[in-house]
């Protein structure tokens, strides 16, 4: 039973171990997945090897940690994979950012940081996730390392972790989930809409690269981000005295997300079944325009965003008493279920992010450079 298991595998692995291109990784490759998605708790290097029999510590240890790899041809194939499997109109691209725990400085990219899995600070890695799902399915389609200030300013830690010359520059995690989406897009993977919680949903250069590149999108957002009403209208003010006024301004001052939706109706609705029933809150959504635009003085208030895209703003009541908002570009007729179903298919990049750790070892990886 075994022999058979091995072999299927070794059959569904048969197009990433060609892009491999090299025959020694060929035949290690295997070997390192099957400890991956085997038995054991720990899945880093030594207790794998051990288990296997066939393959030594050196030369796993080798495969994972020394080896120059060229990823681009293992990308495609997985992409190629994941958009058979669960690529099409239907299917959400999720980005979202997940962290690994570590305890010495020399990992790269390790800094004290804001690990989501954690709730708080802590020195870990973080990585740009991409998770491309359908039907509650989800492929994991990108990770890539987050490089705080602290690393990318400092050349000496740069040249001992090895990192390459094209990759030390500073970058902000919406920054390269952008440059993520563009990757997998130029790889043929079809998806419907973007999703990302407030992390990347507060960024409006982010939301604008959405946008721009013609993607449908829901994001998170902060309860204090600025919008205006739907209908709102540019005006040149009338001067008290003086020259008339030569760039008009808002009829309407903007105000917050968690205010434009005080007096807005709510409905109870459910998006899908969970383990206990089905999965319901409170939602409202009315249109607006975002206060992304330029930035401006007005009156007294000093520098104010104009109004920039027009959105759908939605808000919701959970039965903890918890408060979320969001913003999304989905069209005007879209059905106040169709944004909260939409807005709520994003945690299965979190069911994702915990198998990859919890089941095979992600947390366990022994890469340092």
């Amino acid at each position: 039973m075994d022999d058979d298991w091995r072999k299927d595998l070794e059959k569904w692995l048969t197009p990433f171990v060609s892009a491999l291109g090299h025959k020694t990784r060929g035949r290690i490759c295997p070997s390192y997945v099957a400890g991956l998605i085997g038995p054991g708790d720990r899945k880093s290097v030594q207790p794998m090897a051990a288990r296997d029999g066939a393959v030594s510590y050196d030369q796993l240890h080798h495969f994972v940690a020394s080896g120059v790899w060229n990823t681009e041809p293992l990308e495609t194939v997985l992409l190629a994979q994941a958009d058979s499997q669960v690529g099409g109109d239907d299917a959400w691209l999720i980005i979202d950012d997940t962290a690994l725990p570590k305890k010495g400085r020399g990992s790269v990219g390790v800094a004290s940081q804001y690990a989501s899995a954690l709730g708080k600070n802590a020195n870990c890695q973080t990585l740009v996730s991409l998770t491309l799902a359908s039907r509650e399915v989800p492929v994991m389609v990108g990770l890539r390392l987050f490089l705080p200030e602290g690393w990318t300013s400092d050349p000496t830690r740069l040249d001992r972790a090895k990192v390459p010359e094209d990759r030390r520059d500073y970058r902000t995690k919406p920054e390269i989930a952008l440059a993520e989406i563009d990757r997998v897009r130029s790889g043929g993977v079809r998806f419907g809409c973007v999703l990302a919680d407030a992390g990347y949903g507060l960024s409006g250069p982010f939301r604008k690269g959405l946008s721009e590149r013609g993607l449908l999108w829901a994001v998170g957002i902060p309860y204090k981000q600025k919008v205006y009403p739907v209908d709102v209208a540019m005006i040149f003010p009338v001067a008290a005295r003086g020259r008339p006024r030569q760039r008009h301004i808002p009829d309407t001052k903007s105000v917050t997300a968690k205010a434009m939706l005080e007096g807005a109706r709510w409905q109870k609705l459910s998006w899908r079944k969970g383990t206990k029933g089905k999965l319901a809150a409170r939602f409202a959504a009315v249109r607006v325009r975002v206060a992304d635009g330029p930035p401006k003085r007005i009156h007294d208030m000093g520098a104010q965003h104009l109004s920039g895209e027009e959105a759908w703003l939605v808000g919701e009541h959970r039965s903890s008493g918890e408060r979320k908002y969001y913003l999304s570009n989905l069209p005007a007729n879209t059905p106040v279920k169709a944004l909260a179903g939409a807005i709520k298919a994003r945690w299965v990049c979190e069911q994702a992010h915990q198998q990859l750790k919890e089941e095979l070892g992600l947390d366990h990886f022994e890469g340092r450079s």
